[in-house]
């Protein structure tokens, strides 16, 4: 019997342990989850949050202590620029563990572990993500807000289509007079083209007159 065991070894070596986490913490900064057995998955947790807490305060020291636990300079940079702006307001509990059940080869428990502040789909969804208003109906007498609001939407529509009746009754008075005026147009003409033949008739009676004269 193992007595004190402070920490699971994960049946490897402390160089072999320390070069698996390291690892597995880099593939957790910069992809926000990944999924692993439930052993390792504790086992990360308590390796990679101590490095979260540092990054909150960016100073050359942190940074050095840091990437010699990480050794990659990429994972350094996203922990350091993005992750920490991320943490910034959380005072512990970066990381969350949901178990998937065993696996299929050897029967291990598996689990998912990620960044609590990029799962968006537990944190509510979003800020973006508008509350929808319930409006309540009740069978009994007196009605519900919506239905007054659309008995009121209803009364104004019908108030409308009576001030509009009496405009289009008007518009169509208005139509005969305007056929009318329109009819008058060619009366007009066909007077003026009347005048000029009247005028030629009293010519030729003049010349009549005047013919009859020289001949006596």
């Amino acid at each position: 019997m193992r007595h004190g065991k402070k920490f699971n070894h994960l049946s490897r070596t402390a160089s072999h342990r320390n070069a698996m986490l390291s690892n597995m913490a880099g593939s957790l900064i910069l992809s926000k989850r990944i999924t692993t057995t439930v052993a390792k998955a504790k086992a990360l947790r308590k390796y990679v949050e101590p490095l979260l807490t540092k990054s909150k305060e960016d100073t050359t020291h942190n940074r050095r202590i840091v990437f010699s636990s990480l050794k990659n300079k990429e994972v350094l940079k996203e922990l350091f620029d993005e992750v920490a702006t991320k943490i910034a307001n959380r005072p512990g509990g970066y990381t969350r563990i949901i178990k998937l059940g065993s696996r299929l080869g050897d029967d291990a428990e598996m689990a998912l572990i990620e960044l609590v502040d990029y799962n968006e789909m537990l944190l509510g969804g979003g800020e973006d993500k508008k509350e929808k208003k319930t409006t309540r109906r009740s069978r009994r007498g007196g009605g519900s807000k919506s239905a007054s609001t659309k008995s009121d939407s209803s009364a104004k529509e019908a108030k409308e289509t009576k001030e509009e009746a009496p405009k289009k009754e008007a518009k169509k008075e208005e139509s005969p007079k305007t056929e009318a005026k329109g009819a008058e147009a060619p009366k007009a003409a066909a007077k003026k083209e009347e005048a000029p033949k009247a005028e030629k008739k009293e010519t030729k009676s003049d010349d009549k007159s005047d013919e009859k004269k020289g001949d006596e």
